[in-house]
């Protein structure tokens, strides 16, 4: 199938395909055992992602967080913040 532009591919995904293509972002290869390349990597994350801006409520969404882990208050509440350290798939072990 060919698609005339990104928005036609987010609207004819299913949630099926939604889940595989972040499976296939999470493991980095394909349910065939194929390795996706960076840039496979890459458009399927920005599928998902905005496939999940159009399907699924906020707090579904990958990469949610509740608002109490929100820093949008300044540290007011007695709350310390914290640093984020992302790991590559290079560091995990």
């Amino acid at each position: 199938m060919t698609y005339q532009s990104f928005e036609d591919l987010i609207a004819t995904m299913t949630p099926e395909i939604c889940d595989n293509m972040r499976r296939a972002v999470e493991l980095g290869k394909w349910p065939d055992g194929r390795t996706l390349s960076k840039e496979q990597r890459e458009m399927c994350m920005q599928a998902v992602l905005a496939w999940e801006a159009k399907n699924l409520p906020e707090d579904q969404r990958t990469g949610y967080m509740e608002q109490a882990c929100k820093s949008d208050n300044g540290g007011k509440d007695g709350a310390e913040e914290q640093p984020v350290t992302l790991r590559g798939p290079d560091t995990l072990q």
